[in-house]
């Protein structure tokens, strides 16, 4: 029923940028929040941002606050995230993820992106 497609994953140098894309096809795009999450192997899938349907609100998790920003193009059905000053640590796999209510958590969210790679080089 609905599909999330991430692309944009790379490697970077640390102190560099990517900007991560999502679309999105299945279900009226603009009535649905949006979110990035991340996870690496072996580890739990942590909240990185999140988005309101007509873009209205905006979170971010600590981490990332001040680096990274998530947008949303409705008449593309494509959720991004622009991600400045790069960290290694920020290098995992990057899911996409839509969802009926706006928050940080993964139950927030009911259809999932297969996930993009970031790796981000010393």
């Amino acid at each position: 029923q609905v599909q999330l497609v991430e692309s944009g994953g790379s490697l970077v140098q640390a102190g560099g940028s990517l900007r991560l894309s999502c679309a999105a096809s299945g279900r009226t795009f603009s009535s649905y929040v949006m979110g990035w999450f991340r996870q690496a192997p072996g580890k739990e899938r942590e909240f990185v941002a999140a988005i309101s349907g007509t873009g209205g609100r905006t979170m971010y998790a600590d981490s990332v606050k001040g680096r990274f920003t998530i947008s949303r193009d409705n008449a593309k059905n494509t959720v991004y995230l622009q991600m400045n000053s790069l960290k290694p640590e920020d290098t995992t796999v990057y899911y996409c993820a839509t969802g009926p209510s706006y928050g940080r958590s993964r139950m927030n969210y009911d259809y999932w992106g297969q996930g993009t790679q970031v790796t981000v080089s010393s």
